[in-house]
């Protein structure tokens, strides 16, 4: 067998090395998995072809009426960027093929062709694109058929809903012997720029949620059950002279919860979030370190951070945050602070904030699994960037006498 290089996208290199039955992707718009995908099963198909193997590649989408909905452009596309694969395969206006005529191409819809892709005979790859509308009737019907040995089971998707058919089968639960990766357009290395204008235009025009569905791999979610629904909006900025600020915060990280930090500004009756510092398994010697380094200037102002941790606060008071203060809390404190941060009439966070983008639309009311209605308790999750910046704010959140400038 002969070896090759390919230049794909380096966050799917582990999800196509080594063993496995199953190998998914999901994600927003251009991250390149369809196209790496597409490559990969041309890939396959010759390594197979060349060791004597024959059978067929399918790719099949739940909703296919024509080839004009199905992968086909995006294989031809993949296989002739190649030029040794472009060698070795047949490429037709309806078809794709190995010269030997080992291995063929099947494009097909689950939802209409389930009964024949059940008598196709040895299925060595089936690439469900767009897997977020799949059916669980499809998949219980599909995956019994793809049973030669060694044959493989390959998804990629958008998400849309949380709960979905793929996404309980291939992210909540994941299989025994599977690799998958989440990919968004900054993993891309080849991302084009066309696409970024788009992106950016999206970023401008669209609520926050519907462009992290479509750019970041989100579940599209925009309900009221959002502790900031229709308060966020994403776009840079930079803090001018007369701006209130900056205001620091701090929240402490425990287990697998982060440590995050946030510099906040006020400017009219709009809170402006500038700058974060998130991470997981922060050590307290390494905290003041990595808070200034992503956040210049966090020593030098006053920072409030959770009171629960008297012990770290005094540490970080001596080894770097010469300035920390411990919050203050009573009863109601976080229905207070957030009761305060609605009361402004935007929360701008910017782009390169990309955690408190992400709890700002997970962040939420429970919902009453048997009404359906929001209540008012809060879900103890996606809220540590959020504690933060409520601590930032403490002062004011009591204060009658504020007026926004």
């Amino acid at each position: 067998m002969k070896s090759a290089t390919l230049n794909i996208t380096p966050k799917l290199i582990p999800v196509f090395t080594g063993a496995a039955r199953y190998r998914c992707a999901f994600g927003g718009r251009g991250s390149s998995k369809t196209r790496t995908f597409a490559l990969m099963t041309a890939v396959r198909g010759y390594m197979a072809a060349e060791s004597g193997q024959s059978g067929v590649i399918l790719c099949a989408r739940e909703h296919l009426n024509s080839l004009d909905e199905s992968s086909l452009e995006e294989v031809k596309q993949a296989i002739r960027s190649v030029p040794w694969l472009a060698d070795y395969y047949e490429i037709g206006e309806k078809y794709v093929r190995t010269k030997n005529r080992r291995v063929s191409y099947i494009f097909a819809g689950l939802r209409t062709n389930l009964d024949s892709i059940k008598s196709k005979a040895r299925i060595l790859i089936a690439w469900i694109d767009e897997g977020e509308q799949v059916s669980e009737v499809a998949y219980q019907k599909l995956l019994p058929t793809v049973r030669e040995e060694g044959s493989e089971v390959w998804v990629t998707w958008n998400p849309e809903k949380d709960g979905s058919p793929t996404d309980r089968r291939f992210r909540k639960s994941l299989p025994d012997d599977a690799k998958i990766a989440e990919i968004n357009y900054y993993d891309n290395p080849w991302f084009p720029s066309a696409l970024e204008a788009q992106r950016l235009e999206d970023q401008r025009r669209l609520d926050p949620a519907t462009y992290a569905w479509i750019w970041e791999g989100a579940y599209l979610e925009n309900s009221d059950a959002q502790v900031f629904h229709g308060k966020i909006k994403v776009q840079e900025f930079q803090p001018g002279k007369d701006w209130q600020g900056p205001y620091y915060g701090g929240d402490f990280g425990f287990s697998q919860d982060p440590t995050a930090a946030v510099e906040l500004w006020i400017h009219g009756d709009d809170l402006y979030i500038h700058r974060e510092a998130f991470k997981v398994g922060l050590e307290l010697d390494d905290t003041a370190a990595f808070v200034c380094a992503k956040i210049p200037g966090f020593e030098r102002e006053v920072s409030r951070w959770d009171c629960a941790r008297p012990e770290s606060i005094s540490h970080l008071s001596r080894h770097g945050l010469p300035r920390i203060q411990a919050v203050k809390k009573w009863q109601g404190s976080v229905e207070d602070g957030i009761q305060f941060l609605r009361s402004f009439r935007r929360i701008v966070i910017h782009p390169e904030c990309e955690n408190m983008r992400k709890e700002a639309r997970m962040y939420s009311y429970k919902v009453d699994r048997l009404t359906g209605d929001v209540t008012t308790k809060l879900v103890d999750a996606h809220n540590h960037g959020w504690d933060a910046v409520r601590y930032a704010v403490e002062p004011m959140i009591k204060k009658q006498e504020f007026v926004f400038a």
